[in-house]
């Protein structure tokens, strides 16, 4: 089951999910062979033309027109659907090394989408097929085809694969499972808790049998955390006064498995209430990205010690191997309705730059899109 939410806003549509089979396909339908380009055909792409100082500005971003590009021998050229919108993307608008390299002035933005192939010079590929992989912020882009994977839309919604099936979904499902190891009955906390991740750690939580505590920022987002997809009590961080006075409330035994998305007080609340061989597990710290300054905060070794307690991060590209794995798995629960998901869809390639703004005042429920075509 999946709800989407499209700017500019219109409500709430439920989208009833076919899962069947397989998100990805190596046998998917062809197309008819024949090329669906337009030689008129003009592209946009979306570069970076500043680095942001503190929060990214739209002048931080630049949209340039170009020739549609022509495919080589084992190339695609792919015309992009929708474009995934990430926080980590606001780290790599920075100089400095990290664990992926960071964009240049001037070049194209880079990130996870789904498209569709418009003229193909690999047999991998017909016009027609739905692909995903990591590429530029742009209308029509030329791909190699071992940098594609197909999708199958009768499986589920195609934006799924930027989604619940996709990167987030497998973030969440090794984070948790791997890292934190939840037990039956156990206490887990989720902070960041009404994003595409944390909302799929929430599920993956209650599966495994726990009692699930979710931090979001708005009262709509927590009826959806409790209403839909069953936790047992949330937390309105920017309401609520006392965060940490709330979670001992909520967490009356400890927190036995803290999955972290954001960083800063919340996360610094958190770790003063863990319990014995608790586990936290570092996924994202949004909090911090817009920081012009290095934070400090409390020192969290003395409980971590004092609780024999773990503390780690991961990048999801540790797993790559183990991507199978985490797909069928993930594929199986939604198609037994044991996963949902939502989507929040901007419209419109020009507004990708005000979407990945949006994540950093928390406008979207979900997996944040743009819908380009």
């Amino acid at each position: 089951m999946g709800l989407t939410q499209s700017l500019p806003w219109v409500g709430f549509a439920n989208s009833d999910t076919d899962v069947s089979g397989s998100l990805f396909c190596s046998e998917c339908m062809p197309g008819d062979g024949e090329t669906l380009y337009d030689g008129r055909m003009q592209n946009k792409r979306i570069v970076l033309a500043s680095r942001p100082t503190g929060m990214p500005r739209l002048e931080n971003f630049r949209i340039e027109e170009s020739e549609v590009p022509q495919p080589k021998e084992g190339e695609v050229l792919v015309r992009t659907l929708y474009l995934s919108v990430d926080p980590y993307l606001r780290s790599r608008m920075n100089e400095g090394k990290s664990y992926v390299p960071p964009f240049e002035i001037n070049e194209v933005i880079t990130g996870g989408l789904v498209g569709e192939v418009v003229e193909s010079r690999s047999p991998s590929f017909q016009p027609g097929d739905i692909v995903t992989g990591y590429l530029g912020w742009q209308v029509y882009q030329v791909a190699r085809s071992e940098d594609l994977r197909k999708v199958d839309p009768k499986f589920a919604p195609i934006t799924t694969a930027l989604g619940i099936l996709g990167i987030p979904g497998l973030t969440a499902y090794f984070g948790l499972l791997d890292i934190g190891k939840p037990q039956t009955g156990e206490t887990v906390v989720v902070s960041g808790a009404a994003g595409a991740v944390g909302m799929t750690v929430c599920q993956i939580a209650k599966i495994k049998g726990c009692r699930v505590v979710g931090i979001a920022g708005s009262d709509e987002k927590n009826e959806y955390l409790e209403h839909e997809l069953w936790v047992d009590k949330t937390i309105n961080y920017k309401t609520e006064p006392d965060i940490r006075g709330a979670l001992k409330t909520a967490c009356p035994t400890g927190v036995d498995v803290y999955f972290d998305n954001v960083g800063g007080h919340i996360s610094d609340a958190v770790m003063t209430l863990i319990s014995k061989h608790a586990r936290s597990v570092i996924c994202g710290q949004i909090s911090l990205y817009n920081n012009e300054k290095p934070d400090v905060g409390p020192r969290v070794q003395p409980y971590l010690l004092v609780k024999s307690a773990l503390m780690q991060g991961f990048i999801i590209t540790d797993y790559a191997a183990r991507f199978g794995e985490g797909m069928n798995q993930l594929g199986q629960w939604l198609k037994e309705g044991k996963l949902k998901y939502a989507e929040h869809v901007v419209e419109g390639f020009e507004n990708a730059p005000r979407a990945l703004l949006g994540l950093f005042s928390g406008e979207n429920l979900g997996k944040q899109l743009v819908k380009v075509a």
